[in-house]
């Protein structure tokens, strides 16, 4: 894959994991044990991580591998919970995080106005906070610790670009959560990148067979859409039978990843994805919050921690396909 400026900072900070010293002193707790190579330390660490993720969506499944795969590594606990895009009940499961005393807390923010008053009050009890995903422009307000993921109006300009090289000069840009913050920075890149007309179209995460009708239908409605950008993975897949029962020509790109994507760029049925690296968004807060309980290490300094966005086209799509089949990428 083509590497980009955010996927080298990423790596970054793995290679910060690799080498840095997790002798605690002063505060920070020494773990109970250590050792060299595959994650042999036991420092006994509870952390919560808390999305806006709903069931059955196989990009927060890739969250969900990344952050247990560092708690098997790093000796911690991980419990792993999602709101299915309820943002009262992701704050109610922040505000239990801190009931119960949690070492640290990672989270997502779609809607970050709804969960400032719960992250504030993990900030105050004294438990570290890490945003990833979304919600970028309010963590450091909030008083997390640092953010993870890309920077969605980058990333959409980004596809926005691509697509106008493709020709593309009318585009659906289809959002699948409502209120989604990030998704919605998304299609603003995307009108800045392609410098043509953009619709954003609304469907529902939860509904693939209705996204699927959904697309089809304005697609056929309007020959004119020479171009889709979906949002998401699930929404991406439904969105290749779209088209092709439309009778449309219109090119189709996605953001992230899964098995059915990455097949379809490398059979031409769709030309890339943008590719956030989620495992590394699951992944990465873990690695820092034991470094900060252990060491008082942050990372970043003071800016976000970058994992996208990289692209996913016919050049690398086979040697991606069998990595998102493992549901890492």
């Amino acid at each position: 894959m083509k590497l980009r400026k955010g996927v080298i900072v990423a790596a970054s900070a793995l290679v910060l994991v690799a080498t840095a010293a997790c002798s605690g002193t002063g505060q920070p707790a020494s773990p109970a044990s250590s050792g060299g190579g595959g994650g042999a330390g036991s420092y006994g660490y509870k952390f919560s991580v808390i999305t806006h993720g709903a069931p059955g969506d196989t990009f927060w499944d890739v969250v969900k591998k990344g952050a247990e795969k560092a708690g098997s590594d790093e000796g911690v606990t991980v419990n792993y919970q999602a709101s299915g895009g309820d943002p009262a009940k992701q704050a109610q499961l922040i505000d239990a995080a801190v009931n119960e005393k949690a070492d640290g807390i990672v989270v997502s923010m779609a809607n970050p106005d709804a969960l400032q008053a719960s992250i504030k009050k993990a900030v105050s009890a004294g438990i570290p906070v890490i945003t990833i995903n979304s919600g970028q422009d309010k963590s450091k307000a909030f008083g997390a610790l640092a953010h993870v993921g890309q920077d969605e109006i980058i990333a959409g300009k980004g596809a926005g670009e691509q697509m106008k090289a493709a020709g593309v000069t009318k585009s659906l840009c289809v959002i699948q959560e409502a209120g989604n913050i990030g998704l919605e920075q998304r299609c603003q890149g995307y009108a800045q990148g392609l410098g043509g007309e953009v619709q954003s179209l609304q469907v529902e995460n939860s509904n693939p067979s209705g996204a699927e009708a959904t697309i089809k239908s304005k697609l056929q409605s309007d020959p004119s859409i020479n171009g889709v950008l979906t949002l998401g993975p699930v929404i991406g897949a439904v969105a290749i039978k779209a088209v092709g029962d439309s009778g449309s020509s219109a090119k189709l790109a996605t953001f992230d990843l899964n098995a059915d994507v990455t097949q379809a760029i490398a059979d031409g049925k769709m030309l890339f994805a943008v590719d956030q690296q989620q495992y590394t968004q699951g992944y990465l807060p873990i690695v820092m919050l034991t470094l900060y309980k252990s060491n008082l290490n942050t990372v970043g300094g003071g800016q976000p921690v970058l994992t996208g966005p990289g692209y996913v086209t016919k050049d690398n799509a086979a040697k991606v396909k069998g990595l998102a089949g493992q549901g890492t990428r």
